[in-house]
């Protein structure tokens, strides 16, 4: 078993994604920017959109890690 977070993750399962454990520290990241968003700026439209944006990147990454390619079309317009 392959601690993933709080989460335990079998060896197979693990082997046969290995972008796995750089996929979890990217959402735990966007977690944490909306958290404190949220904290900072007090709002939940504020935190949310950080979140979203944030997870989109974590979404787009984990299809480069298991396809090699980006999507064509994230459907947002994003300057970071």
């Amino acid at each position: 078993m392959v601690n993933l977070g709080l989460s335990r993750v079998d060896d197979a399962v693990a082997a046969k994604h290995p972008g796995l454990g750089e996929y979890a520290a990217c959402q735990s990241k966007a977690f944490v920017k909306g958290l404190f968003t949220f904290v900072t700026v007090a709002g939940s439209v504020a935190s949310y959109w950080v979140t979203r944006v944030e997870s989109q990147k974590c979404s787009n990454l984990w299809l480069f890690l298991e396809a090699g390619q980006l999507p064509a079309d994230t459907g947002t317009d994003q300057h970071s």
